[in-house]
């Protein structure tokens, strides 16, 4: 079993930025990938980027590309997504997950594991 734990959503302005973590307790494995999705209110959950642990190969949606970052810290089990020049669209409740594979799938239903989500809120 993996504990998925989030923090540092907020309030921003447009054009600001947010620096989400969240940091893992349990079995975790040098296969883990640890992703974060987002879903705003009548959306699906979307993928919004992943990192595999032991290599830190990342994968992005296509949306935030270019603006957000994701990163690892292997010694706390952590995985930060640096959020810069957000937008409108950006609003949404950020889950982090996890799932051991060698893959990197960016469907919310192969992640098996789930942090309680951390409400993000870009302001005009």
């Amino acid at each position: 079993q993996v504990q998925l734990v989030e923090s540092g959503g907020g309030l921003v302005q447009a054009g600001g930025s947010l620096r989400l973590s969240c940091t893992a307790s349990g079995r975790t494995y040098s296969s883990t990938i640890m992703a974060w999705f987002r879903q705003a209110p009548g959306k699906e959950r979307e993928f919004v980027a992943s990192i595999r642990l032991n290599n830190g190969y990342t994968n992005y949606a296509d949306s935030v590309k270019d603006r957000f970052s994701i990163s690892r810290d292997n010694a706390k089990n952590t995985a930060h997504l640096q959020m810069n020049s957000l937008k409108l669209e950006d609003t949404a409740v950020y889950y982090c997950a996890a799932v051991i594979s060698v893959w990197s799938p960016t469907s919310s239903s192969a992640y098996d594991y789930w942090g309680q989500g951390t409400q993000v809120t870009v302001s005009s």
